[in-house]
């Protein structure tokens, strides 16, 4: 965990006030989320140090690809093999990436920065060390706002973002008495991004991760994929009672699911609570999270800084960044979630959830703003925006496809809206259309013609169905008087007589006239 994890809880309170916007406009704050114990009302605190491989074409120290997917040592240089006489030189893309990162952390930028060899033995480690930053990182001290279900507004404060290196794989399966090493990922660059202990549930971890992916990807900085390890986190976990200064804390390791992580965080928390009520203490440790059983386990005791004998690397120069560097970076970002969702409701009248919605993907974000953009002016907003978030991603989430493979361009999509603006088409209608150009392609106006799915607006024609389902059931008139929202039932009836084709708004109006409602 951060540094700032062995400050007294009223310290920690000083230094990194908890605030939300309620609390801006002096409205009482929500109470602490804690979890009652058999004997007592606990709180967990939570911190996260996550692991983030950095979107570059070659590795932190080498000219090695960082290409997934390889056969095993096939992106593997001499010097990520830590052959003799092999020396390491820094990925100036990388260096700018981290600091693209830290400024959409709203973090602070250290002009020098060192790397560290970090002194500790695994198999997959060619060095015997691991080059990584140490008291001097690249990126101070930054935040996330966290828009909770509930209203809340959580500040999660960053720590630190440092680079280092990532290690290579062991594989265990490949042979029947020995494990195999693997070091295509041994020498990617990594950006560990430190949090301080901010967290107060499982909820808000899976929150914050979500949250800090979003980011990344906005940012181009990391692609964010967990299955294929490029994005994971370590948890460290403690509890204690409300007010108390902070408990004893186990670390997680390597998690790679957001749901994973919630439940990790569940069952460690009600692990260390039942230790302490049952008048045991809790030992600092790292655990592994097993995902088959929903359980943590010891794997060894927790290594202190101390432990891995820190100095600065003699073969890499301290990293001297230039203020135009850093403001050159900032003009280039690009507009990131918080701003993005902030516009969608100013500008676009969006709600705060479907603006959350929208934005918590870059790619399908921009799908909606191509449908808005598309249309000029004339396009309801939120018209798409319930589109995109109903129709078009709940097909997309039915048949496990990303928005970039969808079928229906946002450019048709914005045409089927069109023709339901126009009154070309019903809102049933639109989605036989949104059907079948998923299935088929096509031009929706073309199909609307083509296949005879043009809207009824026959005045007359529309009269001659009312007129009919009215006669066939007096009996419904009693209860349409009554209560006359009964009268969607004719409504229904009339557009299945229709085909689905009837003006709906044509049929309402007209059903209450006849009725006299």
């Amino acid at each position: 965990m951060a540094r700032g994890a062995d400050l007294t809880f009223a310290t920690h309170l000083a230094a990194n006030p908890r605030r939300t916007r309620r609390e801006a406009m002096d409205v009482p704050a929500k109470k602490s989320k804690l979890i009652k114990g058999a004997k007592n009302d606990w709180e967990v605190v939570i911190g996260m140090e996550v692991h983030a491989q950095v979107t570059t074409q070659a590795k932190l120290f080498s000219g090695a690809s960082t290409a997934f997917g390889g056969g095993p040592n096939d992106h593997v240089s001499l010097v990520d093999a830590a052959m003799p006489g092999m020396l390491p030189v820094i990925n100036e893309e990388c260096v700018r990436q981290a600091v693209r990162t830290g400024l959409g952390l709203k973090a602070k930028i250290n002009l020098k920065s060192v790397f560290d060899r970090k002194n500790y033995f695994y198999p997959d480690l060619p060095q015997g060390y691991q080059i990584s930053q140490y008291k001097s990182p690249i990126v101070g001290e930054g935040e996330v706002l966290l828009d909770m279900p509930d209203g809340e507004v959580v500040r999660v404060g960053i720590e630190r973002l440092h680079l280092e290196q990532d290690a290579g794989k062991l594989l265990h399966e490949q042979h029947p008495a020995a494990s195999l090493v693997d070091l295509n990922r041994s020498g990617v660059a990594l950006m560990e991004i430190v949090t301080k202990p901010d967290l107060r549930s499982a909820e808000e971890a899976k929150a914050f991760l979500a949250k800090l992916r979003t980011i990344l990807r906005y940012l181009g900085t990391c692609d964010g994929d967990m299955e294929k390890g490029h994005l994971r986190a370590d948890v460290n976990v403690s509890v204690r009672r409300p007010g108390a200064d902070f408990g004893t804390r186990c670390e997680i390791k390597n998690l790679n699911s957001i749901r994973f992580i919630g439940q990790a965080i569940e069952h460690e928390a009600w692990r260390q609570i039942g230790v302490i009520e049952e008048g045991g203490t809790i030992e600092q440790e790292t655990r592994l999270f097993d995902p088959d059983k929903g359980e943590t386990r010891s794997m060894r005791s927790k290594e202190e800084a101390h432990d891995y004998r820190y100095f600065p690397d003699p073969d890499l120069l301290p990293v001297e960044l230039s203020p135009s560097l850093v403001t050159e970076l900032r003009e280039t970002l690009p507009e990131l979630p918080d701003q993005k969702k902030a516009r969608f409701m100013r500008d676009l009248g969006l709600t705060d959830y479907d603006a959350s919605v929208l934005v918590a993907e870059r790619d399908t974000a921009a799908y909606f703003e191509t449908i808005v953009a598309d249309g000029g002016n004339k396009r309801d907003p939120k018209l798409a925006a319930n589109w995109v978030i109903n129709e078009l991603a709940g097909r997309l989430n039915r048949e496990g496809k990303d928005i970039n493979a969808a079928p229906v361009s946002a450019m048709q999509l914005g045409c089927i809206l069109d023709l339901m603006a126009q009154g070309t088409i019903s809102g049933k209608i639109a989605k036989d259309v949104f059907d079948i150009v998923w299935n088929e392609g096509g031009d929706p106006r073309a199909i609307v013609e083509s296949r005879g799915l043009r809207q009824m607006t026959d005045a007359s024609a529309i009269e001659t169905l009312v007129d009919d389902i009215v006669a066939k059931n007096p009996d419904k008139i009693a209860d349409v008087k009554k209560n006359p929202k009964a009268v969607g039932w004719f409504v229904g009836q009339v557009m299945k007589a229709s085909g689905g084709k009837a003006n709906p708004q044509a049929v309402n109006d007209l059903l209450k006239k006849k009725i006299g409602v």
